[in-house]
């Protein structure tokens, strides 16, 4: 990705079509909770700030790009937001399978009985 001899499109293109799916593989089912997503979030400005070379500032130095900054050149498109979409489009699959999918059975289940009181022996 530090690479001169590709351009930053090129980048972008790798990175959306075979960096994040392999990062994202299963992302329907898995249970996101907010450390996750913020650890999702730091992988993805990590190779972003690869991509998008550091800028330099007013003063002459150089430093890398704020998150903020990020977030307006990939359009707030950010790999949280895409594995809730795939998590969207994998619920649309579900609600049109047939009633004897097991898919659909489990999304469908209710729970009948309730648990006993206190912990397990």
């Amino acid at each position: 990705m530090k690479s001169s001899a590709l351009n930053r499109s090129s980048k972008l293109k790798i990175y959306r079509s075979l960096i994040r799916p392999v990062v994202t593989y299963g992302c329907e089912a898995w249970t996101v909770t907010d450390r996750d997503e913020q650890h999702l979030r730091i992988f993805e400005r990590k190779i972003l700030r690869k991509i998008f070379d550091p800028v330099q500032n007013e003063d002459g130095s150089w430093g890398i790009r704020m998150n903020y900054k990020l977030n307006k050149l990939i359009e707030n498109a950010d790999i949280v937001r895409f594995i809730k979409s795939r998590r969207i489009a994998w619920l649309g699959h579900v609600m049109w399978m047939d009633d004897k999918r097991t898919h659909k059975k489990i999304l469908e289940w209710k729970p009948i009985g309730t648990r006993i009181r206190g912990r397990p022996r």
